[in-house]
């Protein structure tokens, strides 16, 4: 668990603007859908900053951030990875790339995307529906 959480100009500076704004997206979005525990920590060796969303000691995602890069990681286990492939026609060749180029461990397939926009949220919901139903109400847009 990190101390000082950064701030967004922390967050601005490290990812660029433009990158910066993918990140909010992508919070935003999940936001809009799941009500979870939201953890910040450092990176690892190969990221700065890992936020992760969690609920019931169970992970959603994680979102990663480094130098002018952003992560974001989900992992499949053996159900998931079945519902993955009853999904797959209605993904991006380029989601579909990423998850089968994915190392698969014995706990799961780890899959990291890195966006650069936000062309690929709505397949990043798809996926995050298969591992846990949206639990925030809201009303259907018109």
């Amino acid at each position: 668990m990190l101390e000082n959480i950064p701030s967004p100009s922390v967050m601005t500076e490290l990812l660029g603007p433009s990158l910066f704004e993918v990140w909010q997206g992508l919070c935003v979005a999940i936001d809009e859908k799941y009500e979870m525990e939201r953890l910040w920590n450092t990176g690892g060796k190969n990221w700065t900053y890992e936020y992760k969303y969690r609920r019931g000691g169970k992970t959603l995602c994680c979102l990663y951030a480094k130098k002018n890069s952003v992560g974001f990681m989900v992992i499949f286990g053996k159900d998931e990875r079945a519902k993955f492939e009853d999904i797959r026609e209605t993904l991006s060749a380029a989601v579909c790339r990423k998850y089968d180029e994915a190392k698969t461990y014995r706990d799961g397939k780890w899959v990291m995307f890195e966006p650069t926009s936000t062309a690929e949220f709505d397949d990043y919901m798809k996926l995050l529906a298969m591992k846990r139903k949206p639990n925030r109400n809201k009303l259907a847009k018109q």
